[in-house]
């Protein structure tokens, strides 16, 4: 962990005192603060936050997902794999299965979705984090925060169309990046590389329409077959 600047640690013990429990700080590596809140907390806590002159942070910068349904496990989740060629960018040997916890993975998500808030205190110039994971991961549900900062408006409607996440009390929860007729979450863990639809204009039906896609899935894994007579056996000095 960074050691925190003067000014961050003077807010930390502000947050402390003032949050206690509901706040959880998180492993900062670029000397600003990040905390875990809990669900039923989040509204009050960020009333707070914004409310007090202590805090004052009065700017939502920025709402986004996080999908950890593969965090920690090998980058590359294939039905099959090559075993030479190609080193997947770790060392022969030290590769893990797929699937495989890495042993050196220290954080554990509570969760598979989150959601994480980047505050701004225009007046004292402070930044924070805080972080909130969803109960269910089959039907992820937050509150939203859109009667504290207006500005979460489209940042929540990002994360709903990105994500699935849905957020309670939001007055207009619709898609923002993608079409209407857009199946699934594109950022999803679990979401196709290739998607699930896509869409050519008709000349017939003189419209756009929607059809399964055409690609072929594939192994997205590098594999080398050289055919070289210095590498056989037969040939090697004894």
């Amino acid at each position: 962990m960074v050691e925190l600047t003067a000014k961050y640690s003077l807010l930390a013990e502000a947050i402390a005192e003032q949050l206690g429990e509901r706040a959880r700080a998180l492993e900062n590596s670029n000397r600003e603060l990040g905390y875990a809140i809990k669900p039923e907390d989040l509204l009050e806590c960020c009333s707070l936050l914004r409310d007090s002159e202590i805090f004052t942070f009065d700017m939502l910068m920025d709402v986004s997902g996080v999908d950890y349904l593969s965090y920690g496990r090998s980058e590359w989740e294939t039905s099959s794999a090559t075993s030479t060629g190609f080193s997947r960018g770790v060392s022969r040997g030290n590769a893990p299965e797929a699937g495989e916890r890495i042993a050196e993975t220290k954080y554990e998500p509570a969760g598979r979705f989150a959601v994480v808030y980047h505050l701004l205190s225009v007046t004292h110039n402070h930044r924070l984090r805080l972080k909130v994971f969803c109960e269910d991961d089959q039907r992820p549900i937050l509150d939203s925060v859109i009667d504290i900062w207006s500005a979460a408006d489209w940042y929540e409607r990002e994360v709903f169309d990105l994500y699935g996440i849905v957020f309670r009390g939001h007055p207009d929860l619709r898609r923002l990046l993608t079409d209407y007729g857009f199946i699934g979450h594109p950022f999803r863990k679990d979401f196709p590389l290739i998607g699930n639809v896509e869409m050519r204009y008709d000349s017939e039906k003189g419209r756009v329409v929607y059809e399964p896609v055409s690609i072929e899935a594939r192994t997205l894994v590098p594999k080398t077959i050289r055919s070289d007579n210095r590498y056989e056996p037969d040939l090697k000095d004894g």
